[in-house]
């Protein structure tokens, strides 16, 4: 905790502050290299309530993307063309962003593409999302250049689901780990601030600045604040946003894996994908959306069985496997998928609401929280 501190850590940490961001993860990070672009003698400060960033930065599953086929399809029923158009361009400039700014080294960037799989019951939907490709090539065609999704085979070997999935080229996978490794010590070069295990508890606006509270016992003021919490962000602010809690595991290392790519099941509410010889699994919020509408990370049985069961009738029906490691995540969603970027009043700021798409927006939305000051 943040108690006591000495004359020499105030002084060099917390006096004279120009900037604070509240969050290390993407978006704070992303805005805080941002701000140093634009102010070059700024003092920037980046608090964290974590060991590592927590929330999902750390925590996602690495998936380079711009949205399933299905999940197109569902966005077009509750929002225009133009509209959704919009939504995936911002995800691909934020992947382009994220990629120019720490290179595809740094972040384990591999395009092996991405596929849509439809469980044996659900006809119905791959018909509806098989119908839309046409339409949504068309749409999609000014940003890539090319038709974005087609059909294509069961080249894995799935089972209990349809012969057919619906694929794209365009999706790729990173490793997270190595991408916020490398965030943190680009932030670090550019002489940033980070500061662990500081939770804001309070914040109060002065004549010229903001006084905030750290750890219910520490206080110092800074000239703006900006928020990049994303699901946590409705602790401090009256904003509309939920958290939506992710859970997660991954297998021990499986001989001769041969599956390569992202992939989506269950309109998007399963995610899987390959990773050192390994399976990552996630999702299964919907079993439960209330309760997984939660920031306390943890686990349940419900979600944790119906993942294992996936993996074993789905994912790999024919080879032995082990869970190695379960974690979960927090991401913050509301009404709309639109990401709340604003102004909030003279000193505080807010880049949060990323609706489960941070690897592909939060660089985006960091830089374009920074370009409010």
């Amino acid at each position: 905790m943040l108690m006591h501190l000495s004359y020499w850590e105030i002084s060099a940490w917390f006096e004279s502050v120009d900037f604070t961001i509240v969050g290390s993860g993407i978006v704070g990070l992303n805005c805080a290299l941002a701000l140093r672009e634009k102010f070059p003698e700024s003092k920037i400060l980046v608090l964290e309530r974590g060991i590592l960033p927590s929330g999902a930065s750390t925590k996602n599953a690495g998936f380079a993307c711009f949205g399933s086929i299905s999940e197109i399809v569902e966005d077009l029923k509750n929002h225009s063309e133009e509209e959704v158009f919009q939504l995936v361009k911002k995800r691909i400039n934020g992947l382009n962003l994220l990629r120019k700014t720490l290179g595809d080294q740094s972040i384990g960037f591999k395009q092996w593409g991405g596929h849509e799989l439809f469980l044996s019951k659900e006809s119905k939907l791959f018909e509806e999302c098989l119908e839309a490709v046409p339409r949504i090539n068309t749409l999609l065609k000014p940003l890539f250049k090319e038709s974005v999704y087609y059909k294509n085979h069961n080249s894995f070997n799935f089972q209990n689901i349809i012969k057919n999935y619906v694929s794209t080229f365009f999706e790729g996978q990173i490793d997270t780990g190595k991408m916020m490794q490398a965030l943190v010590k680009k932030a670090i070069k550019k002489d940033i601030l980070i500061v662990n295990s500081a939770s804001v508890t309070s914040f109060s606006e002065l004549k010229n600045g903001v006084a905030l509270e750290i750890n219910n016992n520490f206080e110092f003021q800074t000239h703006k604040l900006l928020f990049a919490t994303n699901g946590f962000a409705n602790q401090l602010l009256n904003e509309d946003i939920k958290p939506a809690r992710a859970q997660v595991l991954i297998t021990k290392p499986i001989n001769g894996l041969q599956i390569k790519g992202t992939f989506h099941l269950d309109k998007g509410f399963y995610y899987f994908r390959n990773i050192n010889n390994r399976i990552l699994l996630g999702g299964g919020r919907n079993l439960d959306f209330q309760k997984e509408e939660t920031t306390n990370f943890g686990l349940t049985d419900i979600i944790q069985n119906q993942l294992e069961t996936f993996l074993k009738e789905v994912i790999l029906p024919n080879q032995k496997f082990e869970i190695e490691h379960r974690w979960s995540g927090i991401m913050g969603v509301g009404n709309k998928k639109k990401p709340v970027v604003k102004q909030i009043s003279e000193s505080v700021f807010c880049g949060i609401r990323l609706g489960g798409m941070g690897v592909a927006i939060g660089s985006e939305i960091g830089k374009d929280l920074a370009e409010l000051i």
